[in-house]
Order: C-alpha cells, then structure tokens, then sequence
C-alpha cells in the first residue's frame, strides 16, 4: 500500500482522485488507520494552516503511526503546488521519523504550465511572485526562487530540482534512490503511481449538480465567479472586517431555506496573515455549519482547502470514499453521512462541473 501525507485537504482529494482514475482503490481520510482493502491511502493533515511547531509534531505523529501500519510500503509526500506551507520542516520530521535517507522536492507542475527552471517558480511563464499568490493570506509569494523560499534546505537533506517539462518529472522518479523521499505536486504523484503501482486509466467522470440542493463555498483568495444559475452571496467587507457574522448568517439562512441552493464567496482581499485566514476560514464553517443544520444539501461544494478541511472538521466529516475525478483537482467524493463533498484548490479550474 501506498501512504500519501498531503498538508491540505483539497491536496489530498486530488492526490485521492489521480489514484482513482488511475484504476487504483483508494481511500482519504484525516487521520492515518489501517486500511487493508486499499491500494493508496491518503491523510490529509492540514499542516499548512498550523503553526511551523504544530506543523512538525503533527507530520512526526502521522510518519510515526503510519510505521506501524501493515503493508504499507512507500510514502509519498504532497505539497502545495506554489511553495506554500512549511515545506522543509516537515519533511526534515518525516526524515527524522519515515526511514527514508534524504528527500526530493518537486513542486512543479509542467502539465498545467507550473515549472522550475534555474530554481525559480514560473507559472505560465510568469515567476511565481508576480502572480495572484503575492496575496495568499497566509503564504505570500515574497520570491520565486526556490533557495530563497527555502534556505538551507540541502543541508537538512532536501533535495530541490528543476522541472520544465514531464520528462523531467518521469527522469526524476525513474532515478531516484528507495531511501530517496518524494514530494511534490500532482504531476510527480501520477508518475510515482505508475511506477510503483499497476494502473489502469478511468475516463473522468461526469456530474450535474442538483440545483434545488447545493451549497457552494468559494473560501480561496484564487476564487473566481461561477455562474451556474445560482445566485451569490459575499461576505460584507465589515463582517470581512471582523465585525459579528450573525446577522448575514440570518440572512443566508434565510435565502437557503428559500432557495434550496446557495453560493457564499468572499471578494474582499485588502487583510492578510495567518490571524484574518482562521478567521475566515472558521468564519465559513460557522456558517455552513448553520446552514447543514437546517438542511444537508445534496451536495456540498468547496474552493479552498484550508476552508474545506474547517467546514468539513465542523461537520463531523472526517473518511470519504473516492467517486469521481470531474477534472485535475476536482474530485467529487461521498461522505459516511450520504452527502456528496466536492473540492478542488483555490487555482484550478472548475473543468466541466458548471
């Protein structure tokens, strides 16, 4: 079996759903269990919302119990495809605590135009910190180059290499060393599992949400408008602002119990750091869960892994069994309670779901 540590839930779900289209059976869940009826096993942990300290203990508790799971056999790391998180301190304690020798980080996505060329992050040819991830809350993209985005990484024995093109993520993997870790994004996932798994591609799968029952969070500062003949509800610049959110969360309940569907998004971009990013992301959970309480949609759709994994911790959703990859990311999955959960990261397009 395959362990996958991803630091964020909508990560996790698309490392879920390349290993559902590649044939695989596969199960995510928050926290690492024995799971003899699986091939891939993926936990989400949500490191990359904690302090860099919660982040470490947490990665050192998850390598530690996943040691202690039979049949497992290789672990693979997930990261955030545009350097945020605490990169190099969680894999120096997945090094300290998996067995591996040393680790290799790939973050690049050539397929969807994310390469590392001379060290430095380009996305569509643009450097990383010209980009709309300069404004991540939490993560700013202050650089594009990676030795600057993560000093002295070598010598706790990360390895960082340039990728511009798949070949050079199929080259990567094909040389590296058993004791060698991988981490990275999607690109190097889907080239691990076809190494060291036998996979058989699935078509992606095809859903039309059901109008008269969806709630759809857009949590992410990447978020665009959809429109899919739902109307929009966004967060007031005061309750952004930190003003009490009980008065929209009337109103939206309002709207939902009208309405049957809903689509609550934030536009405001003008706060940052790690104290206005929980505040929203709980903010949104509040909601929701408000919202579920009067009645569990169909379906739940969420932008943003940070807010899905709060939404979902709020609602008591913590194993999902893998049922479509709409798109690259876009993964539609079935909680325990019946309800249906689709997320994808903040950057993706939707694909075909609207």
């Amino acid at each position: 079996m395959i362990a996958v540590i991803a630091d964020d839930i909508t990560g996790a779900a698309e490392m879920a759903g390349i290993a559902h289209r590649l044939g695989l059976r596969v199960k995510l869940t928050t926290e690492p269990v024995s799971a003899p009826d699986c091939d891939v096993l993926v936990i989400a942990t949500d490191t990359r919302s904690m302090s860099r300290e919660e982040a470490v203990s947490e990665s050192r508790r998850v390598a530690t119990a996943l040691r202690g799971i039979t049949g497992v056999t290789h672990l693979f790391k997930k990261t955030d495809s545009a350097l945020r998180g605490h990169v190099a301190d969680e894999l120096e304690a997945l090094l300290e605590c998996s067995g591996y020798k040393d680790a290799l980080y790939i973050p690049a996505n050539p397929s969807k135009g994310r390469i590392i060329r001379d060290g430095i992050y380009y996305i569509a040819e643009t450097p990383l910190h010209e980009t709309d991830f300069s404004f991540d809350p939490e993560f700013p993209a202050f650089s594009s180059s990676l030795s600057e985005r993560f000093p002295g990484a070598e010598a706790r024995g990360i390895r960082m290499a340039d990728a511009t093109s798949e070949a050079d993520i199929d080259e990567a993997v094909a040389t590296a060393s058993g004791t060698t870790l991988l981490a990275g994004a999607a690109d190097l996932f889907t080239t691990f599992l076809k190494r060291h798994a036998s996979t058989e591609e699935r078509q992606a799968g095809k859903v039309s949400l059901d109008p008269a029952s969806t709630i759809i969070v857009c949590g992410s500062t990447q978020s665009k408008p959809i429109d899919c003949g739902i109307d929009t509800a966004y967060m007031p610049t005061e309750v952004y602002d930190g003003a009490s959110a009980s008065e929209w969360t009337a109103e939206l309940a309002e709207a939902y119990r009208k309405n049957s569907s809903i689509i609550i998004a934030i536009r405001d971009r003008h706060r940052t750091g790690k104290e206005i990013a929980v505040y929203l992301r709980e903010t949104m959970a509040g909601i929701i869960e408000a919202l579920v309480n009067i009645r569990q949609p169909h379906e739940l759709v969420i932008e943003g892994g940070a807010t899905a994994f709060a939404i979902l911790r709020r609602l008591g959703c913590d194993s999902f069994t893998i049922t479509q990859e709409i798109a690259p990311g876009v993964i539609r999955m079935r909680s325990a309670g019946g309800m249906y959960v689709t997320m994808k990261p903040g950057s993706y397009p939707w694909g075909g779901l609207f």
